[in-house]
């Protein structure tokens, strides 16, 4: 005997995750290899330039005592959080190199970021974490607090001099980014998911359809 709710529960099985991926970029299927990869390329890098031209933008909601959301290590967290420690640290000293050319080169930025990147890769790779938005943000929340604080102890050693008159100074560098660490892992969290969200659902299809 036929049991109706069983049509009902293939409808619903039908519409797995794959099959939604799938459906949402058919024709990439067809087109060849090194063209998709070109295109996927084409994503990731266009990606990194658009958070390196939201770095110094200001929007609504974008600022918290003059600090905003740490777009990059957004980035950098986005990309290695399923990727190997290794590809992580690579991509956060690319990232902040890329970074030291629109501010300054020292200190460098690909120290803090490179290291966000290994964590990130690390902390994955143990499976410590579960992959969902909320667990982005405090990854994300985590590692801004990480990289301020080593972008300090840069700005520390650079101050520190031999006669002791930049005690007082490195005093303040720890006081100041006491705050924008705060401020800054705040809004970055927040912002996260945006970043986060579409960059990973394309390598995600990009991947299903490479191993299709």
């Amino acid at each position: 005997m036929k049991i109706p709710g069983f049509a009902g529960n293939q409808q619903k099985r039908a519409k797995t995750p794959e099959r939604k991926s799938k459906w949402f970029v058919p024709s990439l299927q067809r087109w060849h290899p090194s063209c998709r990869l070109m295109l996927d390329w084409t994503v990731t890098v266009g990606s990194v330039l658009l958070c390196l031209m939201m770095l110094p933008t200001r929007l609504p909601g974008m600022e918290l005592l003059g600090i905003g959301p740490n777009w990059l290590l957004i980035w950098v967290v986005a990309w290695s959080v399923k990727r190997s420690v290794f590809a992580g640290a690579f991509a956060g000293i690319v990232l902040g190199l890329l970074q030291d050319a629109m501010t300054s080169p020292n200190p460098s930025h690909a120290v803090s970021l490179g290291i966000v990147g290994m964590l990130t890769g690390l902390i994955q790779k143990q499976r410590f974490i579960q992959e969902d938005f909320i667990s982005i943000a405090l990854i994300v929340f985590g590692m801004v607090v990480v990289a301020d604080t080593i972008f300090a102890v840069q700005l520390s050693l650079i101050g520190d001099g031999d006669n002791g008159q930049n005690i007082r100074k490195v005093e303040d560098i720890w006081t100041y980014y006491q705050r924008v660490a705060l401020a800054s892992a705040i809004l970055s969290s927040l912002w996260a998911p945006v970043v986060y969200y579409p960059l990973n659902r394309w390598w995600q299809q990009m991947k299903l359809i490479h191993n299709s």
